[in-house]
């Protein structure tokens, strides 16, 4: 053997590269990878992976509460029923219009936000902090505080527009006309922390030269923003824009409190009322058939999401 061809020998087992050496190489570092993904993996698969296909499952039979009753499997006659239910479609436009109502606002605001947060300002430091309070609440804390804010007869409110003699205020969260709106507004403030810190990440990985060169351009405010800012956080946006319809589309909780879906189902989500088909008439193979139908749903916004980021990232 020549001292070339087992200097090559050598390089390939060292590398791992090609020959039969290599292979056991590979295969070690696939296990190895495995070996550190399934600590997150399990916990997907166990509580979420899992209920999903226990929920499509459900959806095919009438389970109902009770211990006694038996479970019959009845095909697609749970979504033949939804197709025909006034409520539950009355319940989606209301969760659409919920979910558009409070992404759209919630991001300019939130990106108004993250513009002023990035310029160098006093005491900048306790301006973020109190930037992403909201964040840190808990959902159920923050509607408690709300109800409290909309109070009819000592909410803050209520108490400004008297002082201010512009009328003896409302029931903001009983009234027909007034209890979505409200309850929008709540959602607005609640989510506009995560976006601000989204979009203020997206701000400052943008190179200041950029703004520097165009400045001496002659390009004002506006024109930075169009030519320089948005095109360098505009996946950012997306990203959040998309996350943040999805997460306000399932809401429970935040509106749960605040009105349990009421007046009259003014303020009732789709989520609100699955629960209460599951939870309060015990109908739990209808309710399974309506997360099927809103799984479905986030399905094709995320399917559309990835097939614009594709396509964008194509044009570029």
């Amino acid at each position: 053997m020549t001292s070339a061809t087992a200097t090559e020998r050598s390089g390939q087992r060292r590398t791992g590269r090609s020959g039969p050496a290599g292979r056991p190489d590979r295969a070690a570092r696939d296990r190895a990878a495995w070996f550190l993904v399934l600590p997150a993996l399990i916990p997907i698969l166990i509580l979420s992976v899992g209920p999903l296909l226990y929920g499509i499952a459900l959806s095919f039979t009438d389970a109902q509460s009770g211990r006694t009753r038996s479970t019959q499997w009845i095909g697609a006659l749970n979504f033949q029923d939804l197709l025909h239910d006034t409520l539950f479609w009355d319940s989606f436009r209301i969760g659409l219009l919920w979910a558009v109502g409070v992404t759209v606002p919630q991001f300019l605001l939130a990106l108004g936000l993250a513009l002023l947060l990035n310029q160098k300002l006093r005491l900048l430091w306790l301006a973020r902090a109190l930037a992403i309070i909201p964040w840190a609440m808990p959902e159920v804390v923050v509607g408690i505080m709300w109800r409290l804010v909309y109070n009819p007869d000592a909410g803050i409110l209520n108490e400004t527009i008297r002082d201010l003699g512009l009328g003896d205020g409302r029931d903001w969260l009983t009234g027909f006309a007034t209890a979505l709106p409200a309850v929008i507004v709540v959602g607005i403030w609640a989510g506009m922390p995560q976006t601000t810190v989204a979009l203020l990440a997206g701000l400052q990985n943008t190179p200041h030269e950029l703004h520097e060169a165009a400045a001496l351009d002659g390009a004002g405010a506006w024109r930075r923003f169009h030519t320089v800012t948005w095109p360098a956080i505009k996946p950012v946006a997306l990203s959040i824009t998309a996350l943040n319809f999805i997460w306000n589309f399932n809401s429970f909780a935040l509106v749960y409190v605040l009105t349990s879906g009421g007046p009259g189902g003014r303020t009732r989500l789709p989520m609100l009322f699955a629960y209460e088909e599951a939870f309060r008439y015990g109908q739990f193979g209808y309710a399974a058939a309506m997360g099927c139908v809103m799984v479905a749903l986030i399905s094709v916004i995320l399917a559309l999401y990835l097939v614009g980021r594709l396509r964008g990232g194509e044009d570029r």
